[in-house]
């Protein structure tokens, strides 16, 4: 993205802060951030929408459809279940079609609106902002006081204070871990792990720790240098982004050259006063009007703050807003582009064939193969035959009796020893006979379409094919 006209910017303005991280140092040591708690309408809707994420994220594991898991992905038993559907490998073609519907989505969705996703729906934001950081500003206060309790001496205030707050932060960490295994082997199993002794469950108690210290770590001390150093997507955010895409940005146009108003000077300024607050909110401690940087995780703090000093000093609101470059520099107003509209027609279609994938998908996966090994048999009056290996994998949750019948040429099917029964997410093997009149035999090689029911209910058909004699 293109820099902002010289002749349009702060001349104090700093030229390198897109050399550097705003939370290292010159020596590459950490600067520790203390954001002002954020207020405003952004920040009151951020925290509602954050909500109902939460309330959706703790709650899925636990709710049910016909008493199954709503939602399971059972990696290391490769059983997954999701919206009360079970998935098997086989259908590894869907969860490929879905990555890649997300992976689109995601390029498409940050080119015309940026990191709208950072900051109103990426978990690590919303546990940072929404959870962790307002128990911070009630246990030890706002940007200042907790600059305060961090440089005076240990006493019984500050130790009482930080025992509490880690303690809560690791209450918390430990049910976020339950949660997140609680998605992987099921409420079930987790509340076995939790009341059963822990030398019966030795593994997952393990991992609940050390899932339980991962998180503990990062939202008390590693916090937004995942936004800026782990995360791949703020890096990739600098080629995706263009002059027209949303962002939250500082409006330079109307806002320089910064400085508060004097009596009887005749320096003409921008709406900007200069009063650091958008700085002082900002969880990553970037300074917005410098313009879009990599730390910027679109949280709208700054937003907020700007909006409240501009009523203060009675000004027009969104001197920082979501608006693009071409927005501010042009004074273009936002619009659903053609560019826009096409890429949103790639994802809702990618979008509609996976939902195409989902709906159409079948109960059960039928493999019907002529036994290994075998050549066919005359069975006499010019019939031959051939012998089949069949195997049913059910991805229901309930058994079903499987009736094969061949529908295409004309002959008889007769299956070797009791009929198939497969029980739910099982799998059932059997043996078949299919003779054929050799009047209508094509060769060595002749077509088979074969029907697969439970009851009268037609589940898929089958193509295979059938060895005769050459002619």
């Amino acid at each position: 993205m293109s820099e902002p006209d010289r002749k349009l910017t702060n001349i104090d303005a700093p030229s390198d802060y897109r050399d550097r991280i705003a939370t290292i140092d010159d020596d590459g040591k950490r600067k520790w951030v203390f954001p002002r708690k954020p207020v405003g309408k952004f920040y009151n809707a951020r925290t509602w929408f954050s909500y109902l994420l939460l309330a959706i994220m703790f709650g899925g594991p636990f709710l049910t459809l016909n008493g199954r898991p709503f939602i399971l992905l059972n990696i290391l038993e490769r059983k997954f279940i999701l919206f009360g559907m079970a998935f098997w490998p086989q259908d590894s073609y869907i969860f490929v079609l879905a990555t890649l519907t997300f992976v689109v989505g995601i390029i498409l969705f940050t080119v015309i609106f940026g990191r709208l996703f950072c900051g109103w729906a990426c978990p690590q934001t919303i546990f940072m902002e929404m959870i962790f950081r307002k128990i911070e500003y009630l246990i030890e206060g706002n940007s200042n006081k907790q600059r305060k309790l961090k440089a005076q001496s240990w006493n019984a205030e500050k130790i009482g204070k930080r025992v509490l707050k880690h303690g809560i932060f690791w209450m918390i960490s430990f049910i976020i871990a339950n949660t997140f295994l609680a998605y992987i082997i099921g409420k079930d199993e987790l509340f076995k792990v939790m009341t059963d002794p822990i030398s019966e469950h030795l593994t997952g108690f393990f991992i609940i720790l050390i899932f339980t210290s991962i998180f503990y770590f990062i939202y008390a001390f590693f916090r937004e240098q995942v936004c800026t150093q782990i995360c791949p997507y703020g890096r990739l955010q600098s080629v995706l982004l263009d002059d027209k895409s949303i962002v939250v940005a500082y409006d330079w146009v109307r806002g320089e050259t910064r400085g508060k108003p004097k009596k009887n000077s005749t320096e003409e300024l921008g709406d900007c006063i200069d009063c650091n607050q958008c700085v002082e909110v900002c969880p990553t401690g970037i300074d917005i009007r410098n313009g879009t940087q990599l730390e910027c995780v679109n949280c709208t703090a700054c937003i907020d703050a700007c909006d409240t000093v501009m009523d203060k000093v009675k000004k027009p609101q969104g001197l920082i807003r979501y608006d693009s470059y071409d927005g501010i520099s042009k004074g273009e107003k936002l619009s659903f582009t053609f560019r826009n509209m096409g890429y949103s027609v790639v994802v809702i279609l990618l979008a509609a064939f996976f939902v195409t994938l989902l709906v159409t998908r079948s109960d059960v996966e039928t493999t019907i193969l002529r036994s290994y090994g075998t050549l066919y048999q005359d069975a006499g009056n010019n019939h031959f035959t051939n012998l089949f290996s069949v195997k049913v994998l059910n991805k229901t949750f309930d058994g079903m009796p499987i009736r094969l019948e061949l529908l295409e040429p004309e002959g008889t099917l007769t299956i070797v020893g009791a009929s198939l029964h497969v029980e739910s997410q099982d799998r059932a093997e059997g043996a078949f006979f299919i003779n054929l009149d050799g009047a209508i035999l094509d060769g060595t090689e002749t077509k088979l379409e074969i029907a697969v029911y439970t009851g009268d209910r037609l589940l898929e058909t089958v193509k295979t094919s059938f060895m005769g004699p050459r002619k």
